[in-house]
């Protein structure tokens, strides 16, 4: 089995080897997108009842045995933990070849990894997504290898779009700093909305009321964000009255470091990625 030269997704055949949430995600997306039909996507897990819950959900095919599933498939997504890795590699080494391309979601696992541990010239994509893939609004980043082509990185691109945004990094030093930012960035979000709920509580809102505009707040911003251009600053202005409230708002979260806090901890998450793919550089 080849890819089509075209990158059309319409002929090809999609096996993720793991069916956890994120996989159940892009199954979701794949196919309320229209990108690919039931029939066309396979999944292997050890679990029967995560199995059975993709099966009669989806109406995909679902195996066991890890070794079956490259015979079947064009397009091979890695979506294990990385602690397992080792071993799912072990069990398609011998079963991928040249006509299969091969893409990872697994966080902190190097290209380098995964090309020493499959036939030479195996066709590679490092991707990052985050959570918000799940109700299909995910931010990902897609990292080719050595020997991946433009219409490889086409397809995975193709892929990711269906749960969200999806860009491309050349550079995979750079994947450590999508996973402190993008990759952990949702985990940051959530605190502040905490945040705000637990502001608004303390003010006298009831919790369900303050959580309701705490988290349409945060809903909304993002997407003036994103609609207007992405400038913050210029958005942050277009609130901010001189001696209104929001200045005031905005001086106590200068005064307490909060934008110093937010790249300190995208920092922090860009170092431990580093050290789980086995780089110890601090730079």
């Amino acid at each position: 089995m080849s890819l089509p030269k075209d990158t059309e997704l319409s002929g090809l055949d999609l096996g993720f080897l793991g069916g956890g949430q994120m996989a159940e995600a892009l199954i979701k997306g794949i196919l309320s997108k229209g990108v690919l039909g039931p029939g066309q996507i396979h999944c292997s897990d050890p679990s029967e009842t995560r199995r059975h819950h993709l099966e009669e959900t989806y109406g995909v095919s679902c195996l066991e045995d890890n070794k079956a599933l490259p015979s079947r498939c064009d397009v091979l997504l890695l979506a294990v933990k990385p602690q397992v890795m080792t071993a799912v590699l072990e069990d398609i080494q011998g079963r991928v070849t040249g006509d299969h391309l091969v893409v990872s979601i697994a966080a902190g696992i190097r290209l380098s990894t995964l090309e020493g541990a499959l036939p030479t010239g195996t066709r590679i994509i490092r991707v990052m997504p985050n959570t918000p893939a799940l109700v299909l609004h995910g931010a990902s980043a897609v990292c080719p290898g050595a020997h991946a082509s433009l219409e490889d990185l086409d397809v995975a691109l193709s892929l990711f779009k269906a749960v969200g945004t999806a860009v491309v990094v050349r550079e995979e030093r750079l994947m450590d700093a999508v996973t402190g930012l993008s990759g952990s960035g949702p985990a940051y979000v959530f605190s502040f909305v905490q945040g705000l709920v637990d502001a608004g509580i303390r003010e006298g809102l009831p919790r369900d009321l303050a959580a309701e505009l705490a988290v349409n707040t945060v809903l909304g911003a993002a997407v003036m964000c994103r609609e207007t251009g992405g400038d913050p600053a210029r958005l942050t202005a277009m609130v901010t009255s001189p001696g209104g409230t929001t200045i005031e708002g905005l001086y106590a979260l200068e005064k307490g470091g909060f934008k110093g806090l937010v790249m300190d901890a995208v920092h922090r998450a860009t170092l431990r990625s580093m050290e789980l793919g086995g780089d110890d550089t601090k730079g």
